[in-house]
């Protein structure tokens, strides 16, 4: 078997592929010997034809598929490495010669990642911002805590109003007729959270329990499903309950009953440390950010399609694990922001590409600095990854296939080439 490259083309490059006749005939006949039993000809008993006898019969190419199947992969893994080539996806593969007693030729047109160069990266001047944390900072972090702690009490001798949550039924109905997903019973809502369709919540104001509402809204023009937008529609809607949020007293009392301190100030004084570490934290990642940014923004990368989609499926993927998290499904999401699937990639897609670009750009620093992911490094990682989830450190290292160990390494190497531009830069 033998390869050559004949051809390179952007992210394209084209190989010759030859497999010797002598190969593709120990081919042929492991494909005869294997299927031979599917074969009923006539004068022989089922299985026991002769493979001439089959070819004259079926023709010369009948065992040819199976056969390039059997070869194909070994003479492309072979040049691959041969040649260096690191394909981003399946090649596109076509027959040039195969004919009987002789060399089968084939070619292949690989996708790869672009080659460039990064020339400067040194020296990078970037502003270090500070974010000063104020006492209306703490107060914010105080109130979230209230509002994790609140009561939600009914209430009978009013009407509901803004930020109250109610309890209804309702069905919703097009041109008199019901449409799926638009009925419910005992449906918790709270009133401008904006969790309905847009008009909705504000026409339960001032109504009281025991109402029967009528509700008419105009689904958005994007909503998600086709059917519905743009439609006028009625929902009949009966409240059951009403409750207002009762919130805690901010006092001694409440931070004993939600932290670990005796006192207000006590909880105050950590809340602030840890809104001094958070703004500590968020000025470093915004200075990284920013030289990777400065960098990048120098080079210009043609990346394959077929990165950059599977790169949107991945974000994708991790955005609905997210909204699981939160108690949503994507389709609840969608159903509820009012866009479609393909506008959620399509808004996405912009932020694939900067990652995809950023990780090229990193990684190609980092093979021109040598830098490295060390033994220890490696195991560092893992040792912090497993305490996350509770795990045994060298029982999870066992368990790691290559592919991971791979994805942990970058990581490392990754964050070591940062901290090298940073240390490179010029700080403000």
């Amino acid at each position: 078997m033998s390869s050559e490259i004949i051809k390179k083309e952007d992210t394209k490059i084209t190989l010759k592929l030859v497999v010797e006749s002598a190969k593709f005939e120990e081919a042929i006949n492991k494909v005869y010997n294997k299927t031979k039993s599917k074969f009923n000809i006539q004068g022989f008993r089922k299985g026991k034809a002769p493979r001439k006898i089959i070819e004259r019969f079926y023709g010369i190419e009948i065992f040819y598929e199976d056969a390039i199947e059997m070869v194909f992969p070994e003479v492309y893994e072979t040049a691959l490495k041969q040649h260096d080539i690191k394909p981003v996806d399946h090649p596109e593969i076509d027959i040039e010669e195969i004919d009987k007693g002789e060399d089968v030729v084939f070619t292949a047109v690989v996708e790869v990642m672009p080659e460039f160069e990064v020339a400067e990266y040194k020296g990078i001047e970037v502003e270090k911002k500070e974010y000063n944390v104020q006492e209306e900072d703490i107060q914010k972090e105080l109130d979230v805590l209230l509002q994790k702690n609140a009561r939600m009490i009914a209430i009978e001798d009013r009407a509901a109003q803004e930020d109250d949550m109610v309890i209804i039924d309702y069905k919703g109905m097009v041109d008199g007729v019901a449409f799926e997903g638009g009925t419910a019973e005992k449906q918790s809502l709270t009133i401008g959270s904006g969790q309905f369709i847009p008009g909705f919540e504000e026409q339960l104001v001032g109504k009281n329990i025991g109402d029967e509402v009528e509700v008419k809204v105009t689904f958005p023009e994007d909503y998600y499903a086709e059917d519905l937008a743009g439609q006028e529609a009625v929902f009949e809607v009966v409240i059951h309950e009403i409750k207002e949020k009762e919130l805690p007293q901010l006092d001694d009392e409440f931070a004993k009953d939600v932290s670990e301190f005796d006192t207000l100030d006590e909880l105050k004084e950590d809340v602030r440390k840890e809104l001094e570490k958070n703004a500590e934290n968020r000025a470093e990642q915004e200075l990284r950010n920013s030289i990777i940014e400065q960098v990048s923004g120098k080079i210009d990368i043609e990346i394959p399609d077929v990165v950059i989609e599977r790169q949107v499926d991945n974000m994708l993927m991790d955005f609905g694990y997210n909204l699981q998290y939160q108690g949503l499904s994507l389709e609840h999401y969608l159903q509820m922001t009012g866009i479609s699937g393909e506008d959620l990639r399509e808004q996405m897609r912009t932020d694939a590409i900067k990652t995809i670009k950023n990780e090229l750009v990193l990684g190609k620093i980092g093979k021109q600095e040598n830098i490295v992911a060390t033994d220890e490094e490696l195991d560092e990682q893992i040792r912090k990854t497993a305490e996350q989830f509770g795990q045994d450190p060298e029982k999870m290292k066992s368990n790691l296939g290559e592919k991971e160990l791979k994805s942990i390494e970058e990581s490392i190497v990754f964050r070591k080439t940062i901290d090298f531009l940073v240390e490179n830069a010029k700080i403000a």
